[in-house]
């Protein structure tokens, strides 16, 4: 992210700890761990169409293998690129860790340096393969990060739901995600979040909206997820995720989620 001025860094810096210093809304906060708690399956494993839309209307497609497994109370996913040729064999790679004392390790197998490269926090607000979402995007949201304010009740695609405020805790959080705060739109019926909107130093923010979703085995799964970046009314830029091929609960080796795994490609 661009450094902003003093002014600004400064009213962000003071605005944190008073927040850090109150209690958040306890009932946003139970909705919101039930969020965290919802059942995802032990294995997913699945094909991803990322589709890169810039302000033009020019489109560039991304063909790509993702596989995520539980260990323990920690999520595993890597991701492998199958084209075009020139992401072709690039791979990431979560460690997604439940302790809040963790930061979360991801790492990106860049195959024409034929280097594996660690991302440090400092990076993680930056875009993940020229998208428009973070690389601390593909993360789950650790909920100890933030505090929670109910804005109010609402509908999504005639749904009801919460529409609930999250603002970061520390300043650490806030420059390793890049938002100041975010609004979540959460159903009621299933603590799915369906959309959410990330306000950005500079003006910026960042929709996110899961249009499609289906119940598979018990369990929600997203179809499609879209982030579009804005400024004012100006559409920067968009990324459409769409999964197919869904299997869910299907044995996945450990040795899947390696550096090493990830250099060999598929």
């Amino acid at each position: 992210m661009n450094i902003q001025k003093i002014a600004l860094t400064l009213t962000v810096g003071v605005a944190l700890l008073s927040n850090a210093l109150m209690a958040d809304d306890a009932k946003a906060r139970a909705i919101m761990e039930k969020v965290d708690a919802r059942d995802e399956g032990d294995t997913l494993e699945q094909d991803l169409l990322m589709t890169l839309i810039d302000s033009r209307g020019h489109k560039r497609t991304r063909n790509i293998k993702s596989y995520t497994k539980k260990h323990g109370q920690d999520d595993y996913q890597v991701m492998f690129f199958k084209s075009p040729a020139d992401v072709k064999n690039t791979a990431f790679l979560t460690y997604d860790y439940k302790d809040k004392n963790k930061d979360d390790d991801q790492w990106l197998y860049l195959p024409a340096l034929k280097k594996v490269k660690r991302i440090p926090g400092s990076d993680k607000s930056s875009s993940f393969m020229g998208s428009d979402f973070s690389y601390s995007d593909m993360t789950k949201t650790n909920i100890n990060d933030f505090n929670y304010k109910l804005l109010k009740e609402t509908k999504v695609r005639g749904h009801a739901a919460w529409m609930i405020e999250s603002i970061p805790r520390s300043k650490k959080v806030l420059k390793e995600t890049g938002y100041t705060k975010s609004i979540q739109i959460v159903r009621k019926d299933n603590y799915v979040i369906s959309r959410t909107i990330g306000f950005m130093r500079g003006g910026k923010k960042k929709y996110m909206d899961a249009p499609r979703i289906h119940k598979q085995s018990g369990i929600w799964i997203v179809d499609e997820m879209s982030m579009t970046t804005k400024k004012g009314k100006k559409t920067l830029h968009k990324t459409i995720m769409k999964f197919s091929n869904t299997k869910l609960n299907k044995p996945i080796s450990d040795s899947q989620f390696t550096t090493r795994r990830i250099q060999k490609g598929l």
